[in-house]
């Protein structure tokens, strides 16, 4: 698999400010209407979306899944890269 990071997005989802469960369900609706071989990228700072729920809804759908964690803002946010098969 290559580096997801070091692609150009298709898309960017901007979450930040979202709280659970609305970083996930943005991301599936936005993954729901890209074409096959896209690449989402998402910027969210909800703990518990960009480490546990988004990572497993890209694993149960097979879409290769990247996270980055950026904190050298304030606050801490995640970049998720998100590409369909």
């Amino acid at each position: 698999m290559a580096d997801l990071r070091s692609q150009e997005p298709t898309e960017v989802l901007d979450v930040l400010g979202r709280v659970c469960p609305y970083p996930l369900v943005l991301t599936k609706k936005k993954l729901q209407k890209m074409p096959e071989g896209s690449l989402l990228k998402v910027l969210c700072d909800a703990p518990a979306s960009a480490e546990d729920s988004i990572p497993k809804y890209a694993a149960k759908e097979h879409y290769d899944f990247d996270s980055v964690k950026v904190d050298t803002t304030d606050p801490v946010h995640w970049e998720l890269y998100i590409k369909k098969p």
